[in-house]
């Protein structure tokens, strides 16, 4: 009951990419392989589609936009929508404001999101190879000429509760 999972990590371990802390992005920044963010981006900031990738944001780092990765590591600002298709770590600093997407979240205390938390399961489509949207049938309109019933009098039922109750009661 109390057993330990399967604990999965970060699976990309080296940062080939720096955005150094004296340094301001404005525009998207696209990556492979690892990004380590010190200053600030105002833009997203995507992982390359179909690759597994890991983007570190440091407690000086923040980034205002989307940030999509395999895996990160987050102990700066983000004020976007986060999503990561694998593994999320949230440091102590961290602050997100934007809703998150994840397959394992591992949170640590003074972490702060506001936003929502979706956990992605294990059989959801992989990075761009999202499903395609999902028809949803409409609900029919009611008809505009409704036909009501009319009242049991018009209908040649004359019978009251009171008459209906009498014959039950005569009944052996």
């Amino acid at each position: 009951m109390f057993g330990r999972k399967n604990k999965q990590t970060i699976e990309v371990t080296k940062l080939s990419s720096l955005i150094a802390d004296n340094l301001h992005i404005v525009g998207d920044v696209l990556f492979s392989g690892g990004l380590r963010v010190d200053g600030k981006v105002d833009g997203n900031v995507l992982g390359k589609r179909g690759e597994k990738s890991l983007v570190v944001i440091s407690e000086k780092g923040s980034v205002v936009g989307r940030v999509c990765a395999y895996d990160a590591v987050v102990n700066g600002t983000i004020s976007g929508d986060l999503e990561v298709e694998h593994f999320l770590e949230l440091q102590p600093g961290a602050k997100v404001s934007g809703n998150i997407s994840y397959r394992q979240l591992q949170m640590e205390c003074g972490a702060t999101v506001d936003g929502k938390l979706v956990k992605v399961d294990e059989a959801a489509p992989e990075k761009g190879k999202r499903a395609a949207p999902v028809a949803v049938p409409s609900v029919p309109k009611p008809q505009s000429e409704t036909q009501v019933a009319p009242p049991p009098a018009e209908r040649g039922l004359t019978s009251s509760v009171a008459e209906i109750a009498k014959n039950a009661e005569a009944k052996p």
